[in-house]
């Protein structure tokens, strides 16, 4: 498997390459800064992207999503999360520059199974970051975004946050097998076996 990070950015914010082996096929996660730079990045190992997907939609991790689509990908986000990319301000956060628009947006629910890159990625929502935040989860990784990161858990203070489904969201981040492989979208890699026993904020659950 392929599975390469980018987070040459101010905020830290880890947008992830993935891809099966025996495919040049490649899933981007979160595209939020330089989608020239994270382009090359694939081209180098001849790899081209067939899709991009975001945990949620702060800008952050959206910003450039839409540049980085053009005309043929299609961009893939919860629901709940949508409005973040036509009006951030009436989903509940303001952006420090606007966000790039996407021309092939293709929603998403809980349970869904995306076949991209070869790898099968099941929808898993985790709202309270934000109404539409979802991990993508696969045969022994899962990509937490803004829920979990290595010690410390995402923000439930803004505007459109809620502490409460942060918490069930939690809940449902600790039914996930120990030895799963989590990449944040801040930070670097832990396991949920290793934020079980040592994340102060899930010890309070």
């Amino acid at each position: 498997m392929y599975l390469e990070v980018f987070a040459d950015n101010p905020f830290d914010t880890n947008c992830w390459l993935l891809s099966a082996d025996g495919t040049d096929e490649a899933v981007v996660v979160d595209p939020g800064f330089a989608p020239q730079r994270v382009r090359g990045m694939l081209e180098t190992v001849g790899k081209r992207p067939v899709a991009v997907i975001a945990t949620h939609g702060h800008w952050d991790h959206v910003g450039e999503a839409g540049a980085f689509c053009g005309d043929s990908l299609p961009l893939y986000i919860h629901e709940a999360d949508a409005l973040a990319l036509t009006d951030p301000g009436a989903w509940g956060a303001e952006t420090p520059r606007p966000v790039a628009p996407a021309k092939d947006v293709r929603t998403l629910t809980d349970g869904d199974v995306l076949m991209l890159g070869g790898v099968p990625l099941e929808v898993i929502h985790t709202p309270g970051h934000t109404p539409g935040s979802v991990c993508f989860a696969a045969d022994g990784f899962v990509f937490s975004g803004d829920l979990v990161f290595r010690g410390a858990i995402g923000r439930s203070d803004f505007a459109n946050s809620s502490a409460e489904d942060m918490r069930k969201s939690l809940h449902a981040f600790l039914e996930l097998p120990d030895e799963f492989d989590v990449h944040c979208g801040h930070g670097p890699d832990t396991s949920v076996g290793h934020e079980r026993t040592t994340n102060p904020f899930l010890l309070e659950l």
